[in-house]
């Protein structure tokens, strides 16, 4: 079939791409500083002032509002205290809605004033990374972009020496304008949909764990720059590491090959020359260019063969070195003109067709990586990012013993600073593009506005889909992160943007990335069982995560995450702290923050008596949901599964479901639940036939290894021990021997405990794991009539934001059980955030002694107590030692 369009539209989006008029923001320029304060605002229906005169530097402002630049004019709002905290109790509720106030409303001009010059061949850039919709862009009296801005995914940059005022005093005036199409906000997946017909974030009209963002996220949302060039401009270098062969972490490696580029533009009315060049492991590589008056162009450097090089493997795989190089442009007289610092891994991906689970396998060095993902949405809904948020929610994946965040396609192109977190923490990333079958059409949906066919097209602008596109894979195709492109969420874009991507765009802007058409696409995950390809989204029966062949690499499977009470504190007001029960409606607050029911799953401990006793509860189940899902796929690795990716692992808003840790970075049972699960060699026990198996992911056979599982009764007191010694092969599981004959013989009508642990040739602990089992009812009984524990807590501060906490059992007590650990500030009580803890909901035996890390950012002399409490543990309070 001829596709007349498309092939108009891949002519046309390579000619864009030969613009060069974006920068690269993962390199850091020479000389570039962030305009990221003494910003001020106010909406454009108090402005009488055109552009031209706003932006003369004498122009008073009296009466304007500071501005959060990068920033929503939500956040602006909110931190001038003229809105509430949408994100506690129902205080969205109260906030103007752009689709009822029209898009006037949330239309602002933001101003800022900054000083700088330029002499002789200096050249003067303004880059803006993210603006959400529409802008006009003013300086010093003078328009700066000629066409209107439109689009929210994609980077502006203006040459703007010749607007600079004389003495060095300049004023920018941007005015920005809310999408063209906000939807309205109905309850349905985006709402009725029509917000996906521009290129910005449908999430903000609202989804089935998020209530809408009032002004759908309009404003200078992501960071402005200023970049001082001294004639030529580099522009989006790139980086290509190969690894040919299989390679192991560690030992000597065979050479690598680093192939690299870099755009250029010479913005001067007269010819350029000199070298393009870099440094690296003492090896200086170049290439003599020459420019003519306003060229730009691509230029390509000779290939280095990197010898013995650093590799760098996914977590749990191996280590994550990373390289920087600085490419600069050298002319004639050997004077730098100008210079982008990059930073890369070495490390090479592709992918395979299994053919026994029918789904793809990827590779990472030549060695399979089973993979253990999680589903990431956004940060934080109203976009206000930082650095150490960044770090922190990558650092929570990585602790999880996962290896892999994909980013849903309703939301963003992750930020550098996302990227450059997961480099560092060797997490793996899965990412959409702008596209998701609920508003682009894959459904019927009596709530969305348009039919499917109408919807199947969106977004209106395809060409701008394509620019924004070429635009955001330079912005970050240099991470060792990044490893896979999907062109949507459970839907493949348009055809005249898949084909151009697919086949023109990505292969020539990046070429070696595996480019999914869609996140749960047969040639990812073959869909022999019919259904969507994807979920469930609720709580299982955990046998069900063993015994149930689902999709055999499945892009969303997940369950429920409320918080501990302290979280649920945060956001629902006391009066709303209400438990919710089976079969019965759950409190407004509850149910506008989308709880999932967790139906019958809690009764088993008992009847919630409250909220807090509910929290308590609800992590047990958090636990124990995620801890069986993950070995459930672990255990059929390579046979039923290539990998699985949970849905969600985290919330950009105070919602309760899908979450391993709460929106203010405070961590739950789920995270511990998975860690456990996840963990690279792994002891666990299959709920079908208690039989005891081991998994490992690593590259080298586990051998010589002790496999212990010991049987207590509710007291804690031991009733059975088995052992052998086990060997288990590379990227395997391995059954080793069951306890489903000795759980018979015991017939503990109450419950048991059983403690697994896997130990070296010096009888040190490689894994362990304890299960909690219901009596024969179903009901776990037993639990509910534990004995209080006298549990010994010690602590010792051991570095710069590092303390031990022990935990210690007598042998007289019972088992001190499912015991939560937290960092609290010691006059007022509030968790410190965020804190990453070694483990936590820990249990300990009789006699036992355990040890957990705790690690957080210092707060200065802030006074530090350590709080723990448990299943049967009262709560404690323990001071620590600042020096």
């Amino acid at each position: 079939m001829k596709y007349p369009k498309l092939n108009r539209l891949i002519k046309t989006s390579f000619t864009l791409m030969l613009l060069f008029v974006l920068g690269n923001e993962q390199s850091i320029a020479q000389d570039q500083y962030e305009l990221n304060s003494g910003w001020q605002c106010k909406p454009l229906n108090e402005v009488t002032l055109p552009g031209d005169v706003l932006s003369k530097a004498g122009q008073e402002l009296s009466n304007w509002m500071p501005a959060t630049v990068p920033g929503t004019v939500l956040t602006t709002l909110l931190n001038n205290k003229k809105v509430p905290d949408p994100f506690y109790g129902m205080n969205n509720q109260l906030i103007k809605d752009v689709y009822n106030t029209g898009n006037a409303y949330y239309t602002y001009w933001f101003v800022k004033s900054f000083t700088q010059s330029a002499t002789g061949d200096e050249q003067i850039w303004l880059k803006l990374r993210g603006v959400n919709y529409k802008c006009e862009i003013f300086l010093n009296g003078k328009k700066v972009n000629a066409i209107t801005h439109e689009g929210m995914h994609l980077r502006q940059q203006y040459n703007i020496t010749k607007l600079l005022a004389a003495n060095g005093q300049n004023r920018l005036a941007v005015l920005v304008y809310p999408p063209d199409f906000t939807g309205e906000p109905n309850g349905g997946q985006g709402g009725d949909g029509t917000i996906a017909k521009g290129l910005t974030t449908p999430y903000t009209a609202g989804w089935d764990w998020i209530q809408p963002i009032r002004d759908r996220n309009t404003g200078i949302w992501d960071k402005v720059f200023i970049e001082k060039t001294k004639g030529v401009n580099l522009q989006n270098p790139h980086v290509i590491t190969l690894v040919p062969g299989i390679r192991l972490p560690e030992g000597t490696q065979e050479p690598a090959i680093i192939r690299t580029s870099c755009e250029m533009e010479n913005p001067l009315n007269k010819s350029v020359s000199g070298y393009l060049q870099y440094t690296l492991e003492g090896k200086l590589i170049k290439t003599a260019v020459h420019l003519k008056a306003g060229e730009k162009k691509i230029v390509k450097l000779p290939d280095l063969e990197l010898k013995n090089p650093k590799l760098w493997w996914p977590s749990g795989y191996g280590e994550h070195p990373l390289y920087n190089i600085a490419f600069s442009f050298v002319d004639a007289s050997g004077k730098t003109i100008d210079k982008e610092n990059v930073q890369f891994g070495v490390r090479e991906i592709s992918t395979r067709w299994n053919e026994r689970t029918r789904s793809r396998e990827n590779l990472v060095n030549g060695q399979k990586i089973f993979i253990k993902g999680g589903n990431w949405i956004i940060s934080d809904a109203m976009l206000r990012f930082t650095d150490e948020r960044y770090d922190a929610e990558v650092r929570f994946h990585r602790d999880m013993n996962l290896n892999l965040i994909r980013i849903w396609g309703g939301s963003i192109i992750e930020r550098p600073e996302f990227y450059q977190a997961c480099d560092k923490y060797g997490m793996l990333v899965f990412q959409d593009f702008w596209f998701s079958g609920d508003c682009n059409g894959r459904w019927e949906d009596p709530l969305k506005k348009d039919d499917q066919w109408t919807r199947r097209q969106y977004p209106n602008d395809h060409q701008l889909v394509l620019t924004a596109a070429a635009d955001q894979i330079k912005m970050i195709r240099n991470h060792a992160s990044l490893a896979f492109w999907c062109g949507g969420n459970e839907m493949t874009p348009p055809d005249d943007i898949l084909f151009p991507l697919k086949e023109k765009i990505l292969p020539e802007l990046d070429g070696t990335r595996y480019f999914f058409d869609y996140s749960n696409s047969n040639d990812m995950s073959y869909n022999s069982i019919g259904g969507n390809g994807d979920g469930p989204y609720t709580i299982q029966d955990p046998k069900i995560f063993w015994s149930y062949k689902t999709w055999p690499y499945n892009s969303e499977v997940g369950s429920v995450g409320v918080g501990d009470y302290a979280s649920l504190r945060r956001f629902i007001p006391e009066k709303n702290m209400i438990a919710p029960q089976n079969g019965q409606e759950p409190d407004s607050v509850w149910a506008y923050h989308k709880y999932i029911p967790y139906d019958h799953h809690i009764d088993p401990y008992g009847k919630a008596k409250d909220a807090e006793d509910f929290a308590m509860k609800a992590q047990l189940v958090n636990y124990d949901q995620y801890r069986s899902l993950m070995e459930g796929f672990s255990s059929h690795m390579w046979d039923w599964y290539t990998g699985m990716m949970i849905w969600k692992t985290q919330n950009p808003w105070t919602s309760m479901r899908g979450q391993m840790y709460d929106y203010y970075l405070d961590v739950n049972a789920c995270l511990y639940g998975t860690r456990k699960g996840a963990e690279p060699l792994h002891i666990m026990m299959n709920p079908l036939d208690s039989m005891v198996t081991l998994v490992n992911n690593g590259f080298s056979v586990a051998r010589n290894t002790m496999v212990r599982a010991s049987i207590y009764n509710m007291e804690g007191k031991l009733e059975h021990r088995v052992q052998a010694f086990s060997e288990i092969g590379v990227s395997t599981a391995l059954r080793t021997f069951s306890l489903n004959e000795a759980l018979k013989k015991i017939n503990a009508k109450k419950g048991v405990f059983v403690e697994l642990k896997m130990l070296n040739a010096n009888q040190q602990v490689l894994s362990e794991n304890l299960y909690w089992l219901p009596g024969q009812d179903g009901k776990y009984t037993g639990l509910q009539e534990l004995k209080s524990a006298d549990l010994k807590v010690s602590t010792k501060r051991t570095a710069q934001g590092k303390i031990e906490v022990r935990l210690k059992n007598d042998p007289a007590n019972t088992l001190a059980f499912f015991n939560r650990i937290a960092l609290v500030n010691s006059n007022t009580r509030e968790r410190i955030l965020p804190s990453f803890f070694s483990d936590n909901y820990v249990s300990v035996l009789p006699g036992e002694e355990k040890t957990v890390i705790v690690e957080f950012p210092e707060q200065g002399n802030t006074p530090l107590s350590i709080e723990v409490y448990g299943w049967n543990v009262k709560k404690q309070l323990l001071s620590v030692n600042l020096n």
